[in-house]
């Protein structure tokens, strides 16, 4: 029998506080509570870039909802310039402009819509190019698309929407001329046609324009420009061209016909082969026939490489237009996909005469929900096969459907690829979303296969240089090796007192590893994570492991290497190592760096912070970072190599000073279980603790790490933001939640309610305006909770599991995956199935105990959630609605698991806090919940009020 219970007290510690900067009210204007209202004008920043040479830092500005801007910030004077609405922001290789859409004005173009103004009456984008040396920008206006070369400077190319027409004046004829004549059909820019392609040369300020152009790419290192067009039909031809960007030459690879579809263009890195897809079908069939055609600089034209005859490719399978070719590193292969011809709809039945039944077998690969989703991904597969371009009239097979997917190694110049086949175990994904794969070479060479290890439990990868097959296993909790070469497989962890997989994993599963930083020039050696250090190990393990960062274990500081360069594909030894660093005692965050030729660790800097987003100039030893707090938004920050003085560049939100706050510390206490346990407390500006204050309570696994997150008002995915309910007057109090495999519960209600009693021990919380609130996982556990006591005053559980025998079996239908594993292996921590352990099944659903709840409960669930099935949160409304007992169930119609549309968001928060100021401040109950919104109000009428 379950009881009603409210545990007793336990220690609750206070360890770290915020200071708490004031300032007189002479100098300041009263501040005030946050409002729902200043959601859209508040400001995030999402886009940071350093120039290559540091002497800029470029980053947006921009409101929730509404026009911001970007921001070029110049590091050596401090000044500033800004373009109002920029997005999709490019620097130029060589640094000297910034690239960027200028987007419309958002107010004028829902004013138009408004008035139902159709789409190509609405206003457009424009280009925006900015100088650095200038500081100036120029606008191009109607702009559809740009690109610029991804390692080269000096040029840009961009497309100019469609330009409205002009009718030509008409000289009067004579009428039989009239008659007779017929007026010359104008080409029009459309999607099928293509638009005006500019090509400008950005050292000379010249510009060459092509029509009709379809689709374009530079070369990586800007040797040319590669584009399709349908044609002018006078001074351009339909065809495939490539524009020699050294010559200024213009040179037609391919001749087309303007209907003939063209895709997949393609480069090598040196710039002088192409590759692209044409089909030179114009009919409506439903199977597609594209040829690969290849053109090597030198040669006059493309000629076809391969097409559903060609050699190597299996009877009944076609190239695959849904596979971009791909060039290796050295240029001396191309890879192409292939696939099966589909199976289409016969088009002579009629809609009575087609059956539509799905047939779900015991056997399947995928059960019919995961066929669904997969459905369109499934149509468009392809399977690698490569062509070796000295020889090219052989084709070799890779991949198939029997070993769908491949990794290519060096870049696709190395002689082997790398399968992690699960295609034998495909079936085991029913229960176990962690399924076996059989680590498999494939000779790039002829297509042969030699399977290195079988049944392996985890993920791997291909050294950089293709010379290691590097993986992880987690029955063994250890990392594995397996020499290309050698033909040898090495534990590199054996004999090690460390471990490698999550020491705090409480889940009835093997634990996973903490992922690995990289391998050194030429495959050298491999830096692996524990939990505090970074290990580097010689792959063929000939050398013991060195523990490079040596003192994190003993100080409790987690270290992790910092990939500063996005294109690095070794860590060169030869220069220092940045890391991030983060003390799990103090919650301190910082950067650290590393030296491996002497093993250096050199502190840069530690804080009370949250630093992230470090990012480096190319060519200059200048920093760019973001530091945050509960207090502090996450603005942009510069420093150079020492972080000795680091400057902050933009103030994003300065409004902030004109609210109330508040503080947030470390709390400790001690779980019903004698688990040592840790939370958080945000407290209001001004705390009195001599005062009795209204405490949410909110959870989700973990979250005492995070004390130093900032949290921006906005509108709610699924979760209270801290910073409005701190500013209304509310504590909050977000406590860590351990679990017992078999009772996830009463394992939540054995860490929360002691923390929670604690704090009411403390004095200055009212223990008779304490609510809760969670979603998910986090749903389900207050649903269980409100079964066990009556503490709480009122409740918010987002999709909420209510019955877990009807969702053991159930869907998650935004994947299509069987939920069995939600509860066999995952985070509802059951540890065996329905059948195995019926009891633990029946004593951790809320639904069964229903009639135990006192406690008024709102619920979001929405009938679109394709995590937990909304039926869950039917079931336990409708329990609930018969027993008699305060309920309400929000379905924002169409919505997911987490809300996506900004309305809904700002809806939910709304009622949300109506709720709880209802039950825990004496607020007055808002019509909705009064008498509900009637189906014929819903979208008319929200009964806030």
């Amino acid at each position: 029998m379950q009881k009603l219970i409210c545990l007793s007290a336990a220690l609750l510690i206070s360890v770290a506080a915020y200071p708490q900067k004031t300032k007189t009210a002479q100098q300041l204007p009263p501040k005030k509570p946050l409002t729902h209202d200043v959601y859209d004008h508040w400001k995030e920043i999402t886009y940071r870039a350093l120039t290559p040479d540091g002497s800029f830092a470029v980053y947006t500005i921009n409101p929730q909802d509404g026009d911001g801007k970007v921001v070029f910030h110049s590091l050596k004077s401090n000044a500033q310039d800004s373009v109002k609405r920029a997005s999709d922001i490019a620097l130029t290789w060589d640094g000297r402009y910034a690239v960027f859409k200028i987007k419309p004005q958002k107010n004028l173009v829902k004013d138009l819509r408004r008035q139902k103004k159709k789409k190509e009456d609405l206003p457009k984008d424009s280009l925006g190019l900015f100088s650095f040396s200038s500081r100036k920008t120029e606008k191009i206006p109607d702009v559809k698309s740009f690109k610029v070369p991804q390692k080269a400077g000096g040029w840009l190319a961009y497309q100019l929407e469609a330009s409205k027409e002009i009718k030509p004046a008409v000289t009067p004829k004579p009428d039989t001329a009239r008659k007779n004549s017929k007026p010359k059909k104008v080409k029009k820019n459309t999607d099928d046609n293509g638009y005006t392609l500019a090509l400008r040369n950005l050292n000379t300020n010249t510009e060459t324009r092509f029509g009709y152009v379809k689709d374009y790419a530079f070369a990586k290192y800007g040797q040319g420009l590669l584009f399709h067009s349908t044609g002018n039909d006078s001074t351009l031809k339909a065809g495939v061209y490539w524009y020699d960007l050294q010559t200024n030459q213009l040179n037609q690879l391919l001749e087309v016909k303007s209907k003939y579809k063209v895709k997949g263009l393609s480069i090598s890195d040196d710039g002088t082969q192409t590759a692209f897809l044409v089909d030179a079908d114009t009919t409506k069939a439903l199977i597609r026939y594209y040829k690969l055609y290849h053109w090597k600089k030198g040669n006059p034209s493309a000629s076809l490489l391969a097409d559903e005859k060609a050699a190597g490719i299996p009877t009944d399978w076609i190239v695959n237009e849904n596979y971009t070719p791909q060039f290796s590193k050295d240029g001396s292969k191309l890879f192409l996909g292939v696939s099966p011809r589909p199976v289409v709809q016969d088009t002579t039945l009629l809609s009575e005469e087609i059956v539509n039944v799905e047939v779900w077998t015991w056997k399947d690969d995928y059960i019919y929900p995961m066929q669904n989703r997969r459905l369109e991904e499934d149509k468009r597969r392809s399977y690698a096969s490569v062509i070796h371009l000295a020889t090219p009239n052989r084709i070799v097979p890779l991949a198939h459907e029997k070993m769908p997917a491949i990794e290519t190694g060096d870049e696709g110049n190395a002689g082997i690829a790398l399968a992690q086949n699960e295609t034998p175990y495909l079936v085991m994904r029913t229960w176990d979303t962690n399924v076996y794969k059989d680590l498999t070479l494939v000779n790039v060479n002829d297509g042969t296969i030699e399977i290195i290890q079988q049944k392996v439990k985890g993920n791997a990868r291909l050294s950089p240089g293709a010379n290691y097959v590097i993986w992880f296993s987690s029955p063994d909790t250890a990392w594995f090796s397996f020499s290309v070469a050698g033909k040898k497989t090495v534990k590199l962890t054996e004999n090690l007192k460390v471990k490698f997989a999550d020491e705090e994993d409480d889940h009835p599963d093997y634990p996973s590893s903490y992922g690995l930083a990289g391998f050194t020039a030429n495959d050298a050696s491999l830096l692996v994570y524990d939990r505090y250090d970074i290990w580097l190990f010689d792959p063929q393990n000939r050398k013991a492991p060195v523990n490079l960062t040596k003192t994190g274990r003993q100080e409790k500081t987690r270290f992790r290497y910092l990939r500063l360069d996005p294109e690095e594909r070794f860590i060169d030894p030869e220069k220092e190592l940045y890391l991030s660093a983060f003390n799990e005692m103090t919650k301190q965050s910082g950067f650290y760096k590393l030296s491996l030729k002497d093993g250096k660790l050199t502190k840069l800097v530690m804080g009370d912070y949250r630093f992230g987003n470090l990012i480096k100039a190319r060519e200059a030893n200048t920093f760019a970072f973001t530091r945050e707090s509960f207090r502090e938004f996450p603005d942009v920050w510069t420093t150079d190599a020492t972080f000795a003085s680091p400057r902050k560049l933009s103030t994003a939100n300065p409004q902030m000073s004109r609210y109330f706050w508040g503080t947030v510390e470390r709390v400790q206490w001690t779980s019903a279980d004698n688990i040592p346990l840790e939370g958080l407390l945000y407290k209001p500006e001004g705390f009195d603790p001599k005062n009795k204050y209204p405490m949410m309570v909110y959870f989700y696994e973990k979250y005492a790490d995070d004390i130093h997150q900032h949290y921006a008002p906005a509108p709610i995915r699924s979760f209270i933001n801290f910073s409005l309910y701190a500013s209304n007057g509310y504590v909050i109090f977000v406590p860590d939640v351990v679990y017992k495999i078999g009772y996830p519960g009463e394992s939540a209600l054995n860490c929360i309610m002691p923390g929670v009693t604690a704090l009411i021990a403390k004095g200055f919380v009212d223990e008779k305006r304490i609510g809760i609130q969670g979603h998910s996982w986090g749903g389900y556990q207050i649903a269980y909770m409100i079964t066990r006591t009556n503490l709480f005053r009122a409740a918010e559980a987002g999709a909420p599991v209510a019955n877990m025998i009807s969702a053991y079996g159930g869907i998650r239908w935004e994947s299509g995956l069987s939920r069995m594993f939600q509860y066999e292996k995952s985070q509802s921590r059951i540890g065996g199935t329905l059948w195995e352990k019926p009891m633990l099944y029946i004593e951790n659903s809320p639904i069964f105990f229903a009639d135990k709840v006192q406690t008024p409960l709102l619920m979001m669930h929405n009938d679109a959630d394709g995590a937990v099935p909304w039926y869950q949160g039917i079931e336990y409304y409708m329990a609930l609605r018969r027993l008699g007992k305060p309920v309400w169930m929000l379905n924002y119609n169409g919505q997911g698991h987490g809300l996506t549309q900004r309305q809904d968001r700002t809806d939910f928060a709304k009622r949300m806090m109506q709720f709880f100021d209802h039950y825990l401040k004496d607020a007055p109950m808002p019509d909705w919940m009064k008498r509900g919104v009637p189906a014929v109000e819903k979208g008319i009428k929200q009964g806030m009020q």
